[in-house]
């Protein structure tokens, strides 16, 4: 091989060295590239899941872990003599009720509702518990028992039907004492047979406090 070959021969080795080099280069920082997606994707899956957790509209007072002797909340309940749009929102998804005047929420409760089931007519899977626009009636009381459902409960008020859909405490026995294994789904799932379940508490002031009329809105 004369010189001029030779040193043809030498740019092309240069050359394919720099492609070479090149192209390492180039597939290690996309590499990192796809690490760097790859985390930022999990980690925004985690970040989903963990809001999930915390029920939209929950108020920074609520009381956790969750007791059904005890009121929802660790801060008085609303005054509603001071109260000029009161009105109630019942989200059977999340077991929530909350209180409101106008748009400013007052007060959260933990609740459950109306268990689902499959709609004879739809196939779809339907809460026992009505929803729609409804409005507090005037029956109410201290204890009722449902011979047919072999369920009670304390503290109940009427919000349909006119004794029939109530919001009440969670289930008392027939003993009259409560039923420890219902009243621990409060707040986390449902359960009822189309009332509204509260902790305690919250029933007693609900019925004691309840106007008649006060816009009930349910929503699944």
């Amino acid at each position: 091989m004369n010189g001029k070959n030779l040193r043809i021969f030498y740019w092309v080795i240069c050359g394919l060295m720099v492609i070479l080099c090149v192209h390492l280069e180039w597939s290690r920082v996309k590499g990192n590239d796809e690490l760097k997606t790859t985390a930022t994707v999990t980690q925004s899956a985690q970040t989903v899941q963990a809001d999930s957790v915390t029920q939209a509209g929950d108020s920074a007072h609520m009381r956790t872990p969750i007791d059904w002797h005890k009121s929802s909340e660790t801060v008085p309940y609303p005054d509603l003599k001071t109260v000029k749009n009161f009105w109630i929102k019942v989200s059977l998804k999340h077991n929530r009720t909350y209180l409101y005047d106008g748009s400013k929420l007052l007060y959260t409760m933990y609740s459950t509702g109306g268990m689902y089931q499959k709609d004879p007519q739809t196939g779809q899977m339907k809460s026992m518990t009505p929803t729609g626009t409804f409005y507090a009636q005037a029956e109410r009381g201290d204890t009722f028992f449902n011979q047919s459902l072999n369920e009670g409960a304390n503290y109940w008020v009427s919000w349909k039907d006119h004794g029939t859909y109530l919001f009440h405490s969670v289930p008392t026995e027939a003993g009259g004492a409560y039923n420890a294994k219902e009243a621990a789904k409060l707040g986390k799932s449902t359960g009822s047979h189309g009332c509204i379940r509260l902790s305690i508490p919250d029933a007693k002031w609900m019925a004691a406090n309840l106007p008649v009329g006060t816009k009930i809105v349910i929503q699944d």
